[in-house]
């Protein structure tokens, strides 16, 4: 199963390979032009302008058009370019919403992403290379925002094959079930895939671990790798009957198929574990030439190079995409240039894809607009230790559970909430699962094991031993950390408000899913009868203007 059969993508192909052909012969695209001058042109182009080029098949006996061997192998004789589009994280972010970039010792909120510019920009990149493009998806696609929750993904179906894209990977798109999962992936005009998802009952890959694309006289393998951590940290609905591998005991096996078999001439991996991951992965695994990562939110301005192969990663909300320029000379790279690409308020909005965004957000429009309350502090995401965005989350599941003491995950999406009114649509990007309110009593020694086992899941020496987002959330609590200690000794001193930690006493917490609380912690647990959001609601109802500072929850020393 580890070849592409997608007739539904063959006959979008075959659609739209006249009005291609049409296209590439028009001049490359002046570099001097305007981007909304570019986009007025583009309203012309096929939004699916991407998937045109025929991909080769990986079972080589159905045949493909294109080049000849011979016009193909003559060709990779010179100069050969292709260009590689990235997103990866964009978590269902279908308009443009607030970015936070550090400025010196500030922290900027700027107007970015959204789908109808992504789209207006792959349609220039498309263009300027007569089509000689690949984009592809790290995942986390799915889910992460209103509309994407409420639709168990199929909110974003249209909007994201209007994007065109040529394959993907995933994460979080796991979160409504893997047969919801197999439901989403069927309506794609790209293929998932998994090179690490295993099916139980059979040992079978649950989704293909490999396809292949010729672009621009280049034959390129694409082998995808789910996130390692779906079955080991997330939600245990996220993987029922399913097993997920860290993929690298079977990468090599593909990468020698592609070379030897496929005759590729390029060898993408598209990869959830994380940066860290991706990058001692490279390191052990040769025969790479272009590796992108997903997963852990960095925005690189620079690639990285690791044994031979180029990794690069782009952020997240879709507020960024990561340009490869590629160039190949016989089969063998011989020249990257990486561009940062920011979506920002400059790039003028696809026609097109406006119009699909709209018919998802219009309906609930006015009802996420909705103001609850003002927050005094910028609530964000972005740091690693303790986030503001986290403090009002547990500030409000403490006082909904009437407890001092209050844990969260530590997840990295969310788009940031600058200083000012806060609106039912932000409530919904706090917190998407919007997930019961639960109580447990923790004796102190759970506690400490727990954040003991957290902090080796966020700072393991290891990389393949980082399963975590950032370190969990805490109220109520002041740890003190060696953040360079072994697993198991790193906390030097633990506080519970304000009084040393007594290992055999009961304390009484709050938390919201598993990942907040893991199962095997704690006893007496049990939801309440009010959810995550209606907390949030209550809390604004209760303090209209709220704080959420910095408390030294976790603190390196």
């Amino acid at each position: 199963m580890s070849g592409i059969a997608d007739t539904r993508s063959r006959r979008a192909r075959r659609r739209f390979t006249d009005e291609f052909k049409q296209q590439a012969a028009r001049p490359v695209l002046d570099e001097g032009k305007g981007v909304a001058a570019v986009a007025r042109e583009l309203d012309q182009v096929p939004s699916a302008l991407g998937q045109c080029v025929t991909q080769a098949q990986a079972d080589r006996s159905k045949g493909r058009t294109g080049l000849t061997t011979a016009e193909r192998d003559q060709a990779m004789m010179n100069n050969t370019k292709l260009t590689i589009l990235q997103i990866n994280d964009t978590h269902g972010y279908l308009e443009p919403h607030p970015e936070l970039f550090w400025q010196g010792d500030k922290a900027e909120y700027r107007p970015s992403g959204g789908y109808a510019r992504l789209l207006t920009i792959f349609k220039q990149v498309r263009l300027e290379r007569n089509g000689a493009v690949i984009a592809l998806d790290n995942g986390d696609t799915f889910h992460g925002t209103f509309h994407a929750v409420h639709s168990e993904g199929q909110a974003l179906i249209e909007p994201v094959n209007l994007l065109g894209l040529d394959a993907w990977t995933v994460h979080w798109d796991f979160a409504y079930g893997p047969d919801r999962m197999r439901e989403l992936a069927a309506q794609l005009n790209h293929p998932l895939l998994a090179s690490n998802c295993y099916q139980i009952d059979t040992g079978e890959l649950a989704y293909p671990a490999f396809t292949v694309l010729e672009r621009g006289g280049v034959r390129v393998g694409v082998v995808g790798i789910a996130a390692t951590i779906i079955d080991k940290t997330m939600p245990e609905h996220f993987s029922t009957g399913l097993r997920f591998t860290l993929g690298k005991e079977e990468l090599p096996g593909h990468i020698r198929r592609l070379r030897e078999r496929e005759r590729v001439d390029l060898v993408v991996v598209l990869s959830h574990l994380g940066f860290p991951q991706d990058v001692k992965l490279a390191s052990e695994v040769a025969g790479i030439d272009i590796l992108l990562s997903g997963h852990t939110h960095n925005r690189m301005d620079a690639p990285l190079q690791v044994n031979g192969a180029t990794i690069i990663q782009s952020g997240c909300h879709g507020s960024f995409i990561g340009r490869l320029d590629v160039e190949l000379t016989g089969a063998r790279v011989t020249g990257v240039r990486h561009q940062l690409i920011r979506v920002d308020d400059s790039i003028p909005s696809d026609a097109e894809m406006q119009r699909a965004v709209e018919q998802v957000v219009a309906p609930q429009r006015h009802m996420l607009s909705e103001v609850v309350g003002q927050t005094d502090t910028a609530l964000n995401r972005n740091t690693f230790l303790e986030a503001t965005m986290d403090n009002l989350l547990l500030q409000a599941i403490a006082e909904a559970a009437d407890t001092r003491i209050a844990f969260s995950n530590g997840w990295r999406y969310g788009a940031p909430i600058p200083p000012g009114p806060v609106t039912v649509n932000d409530l919904w990007n706090i917190v998407p699962p919007n997930p019961p309110v639960s109580l447990a009593e923790l004796t102190g020694r759970e506690m400490w094991e727990m954040m003991e086992e957290n902090l080796e899941h966020t700072l393991a020496a290891d990389p393949y031993k980082q399963m975590g987002g950032y370190v969990k959330r805490c109220l109520g609590v002041n740890i003190y950390i060696k953040a360079e200690n072994p697993s198991g000794s790193r906390i030097q001193q633990f506080f519970v408000n304000g009084e040393g930690i007594e290992a055999d006493r009961h304390y009484t917490v709050a938390f919201i899913t598993s990942q907040g609380v893991p199962k095997k912690y704690g006893s007496n647990r049990r939801e309440l009868p009010i959810s995550a959001i209606d907390a949030l609601r209550r809390y604004f109802s209760n303090h209209p203007r709220v704080n959420a500072d910095f408390r030294g929850a976790v603190v390196v020393v």
